[in-house]
């Protein structure tokens, strides 16, 4: 089923709608006035480097019948306006992703930091995240090529996402 607005697939029986960040609001209206009237997510999804898409699911229990709502936000300027006034219960999701990813939902009644501790800093949930555990524990690396399974040594290299200079600034830096 389509809402009348943007890009509609299917997929293995899936709906999928993809707007423009300035429909946002308008499709997810045209979907609750046309039966997807259960929120079910709101995610976000790294599309580096060039931004994130945001994705909304949505069920009609009447149809038995789901969609997916999605569209593309800039990694410069990473807002879409807020999903609460068409769903309430986009609330705490909106908040997860705002801490997660850094997107900032405009009209929000209260965006403010839902999961990680006190002066946390950074969005963990970005690819560009480096994370600290990866860089406490040296990485095996991989096997280089021709060696058995069965040879212990490997060569180092550092986990996917940690940047080639972490750790390696001396006492005199």
């Amino acid at each position: 089923m389509s809402i009348g607005l943007g890009e509609t697939s299917t997929f293995l029986g899936e709906t999928t709608v993809y707007v423009q960040p300035g429909e946002w609001i308008e499709a997810l209206t045209r979907a609750r006035d046309s039966g997807y009237a259960f929120f079910d997510w709101l995610t976000a999804v790294d599309d580096m480097p060039d931004g994130f898409f945001v994705v909304v699911h949505l069920y009609d229990p009447t149809a038995c019948a789901r969609i997916l709502i999605r569209t593309h936000i800039p990694a410069d300027d990473p807002r879409l306006p807020s999903a609460v006034g068409v769903f309430r219960g986009a609330n705490w999701h909106e908040r997860e992703t705002f801490e997660m990813f850094g997107i900032t939902f405009d009209g929000h009644p209260y965006l403010v930091p839902l999961l990680l501790p006190d002066g946390f800093e950074g969005h963990p949930l970005r690819k560009d995240f480096v994370l600290a555990a990866r860089v406490a524990k040296p990485w095996p690396g991989a096997k280089e090529p021709g060696e058995s399974h069965a040879a212990p040594s490997r060569r180092k290299t550092l986990p996917p996402g940690v940047p080639a200079d972490w750790g390696t600034q001396t006492e005199d830096d």
